[in-house]
């Protein structure tokens, strides 16, 4: 069993910048790929971002060049820089993993996101 626990959400002006952490713990061997997804009023959940153990990054278009995802395999922790913050990045982000062996997906308990002026 995995827990997911997320900080860093809050309110930003537009322009701003939040960091987001999440750790991973509980009983696993290796948490596998990582990543950030987000729901907005109305909408349904989508991606933002992920990381593999070994680095490799996805990232929706709409945040590429603005969001920077990194991980701690360490600490089995995922962060998510985000800059130049839109009111359209308004949500709340959910961390997503994957635990092995088996790829058990798991979900944090999402911290909101709010971009306004």
């Amino acid at each position: 069993q995995v827990q997911l626990v997320e900080s860093g959400g809050g309110l930003v002006q537009p322009g701003g910048s939040l960091r987001l952490s999440c750790a991973a713990s509980g009983s696993f061997f290796l948490i596998s790929v990582m990543g950030w997804y987000r729901e907005a009023p109305g909408k349904q959940r989508e991606l933002v971002a992920t990381i593999t153990r070994g680095g490799n990054t996805n990232y929706q278009d709409s945040v590429k060049g603005r969001f920077a995802i990194s991980r701690d395999n360490a600490k089995n922790t995922v962060y998510l820089q985000m800059n130049s913050l839109k009111p359209e990045d308004t949500a709340v982000y959910y961390c997503n993993a994957y635990s092995q062996p088996g790829s058990r997906e798991y979900w944090g308990q999402g911290t909101q996101v709010s971009v306004s002026s």
